[in-house]
C-alpha cells in the first residue's frame, strides 16, 4: 500500500494493522468488499455475481481510541 496509516486521524494515537474475520461453516476467512448494495439469494445468503470482483479487507485500529479504518485491496489477501 502506498501510505500505511500510522497515526490516528481522530486522536493522533498509534494505528496497528489487522483484519476483519468472516466466520463461516467449517472455517474462518478474511472479509471481502464487493461493489454495489447487497442482494438476497433465492435460497438465502447473498448473491455474488462476480467472485473476481471481491477484494479482501484490511483494517487499521487506533490503540488509543479504537477508531477503525478499512481498506479493500488485493494485498490484504491471506498469504
Amino acid at each position: 500500500m502506498d501510505q500505511v496509516p500510522s497515526v490516528c486521524p481522530k486522536c493522533q494515537g498509534e494505528m496497528i494493522q489487522g483484519h476483519a474475520l468472516d466466520c463461516t461453516y467449517g472455517g474462518v476467512l478474511v472479509s471481502s468488499w464487493q461493489e454495489g448494495p447487497p442482494k438476497k439469494a433465492f435460497w438465502g445468503g447473498l448473491k455474488i455475481p462476480r467472485r473476481h470482483s471481491l477484494l479482501p479487507l484490511g483494517a487499521y485500529r487506533c490503540q488509543t481510541c479504537g477508531y477503525l479504518e478499512f481498506y479493500a485491496r488485493e494485498e490484504f489477501a491471506p498469504t
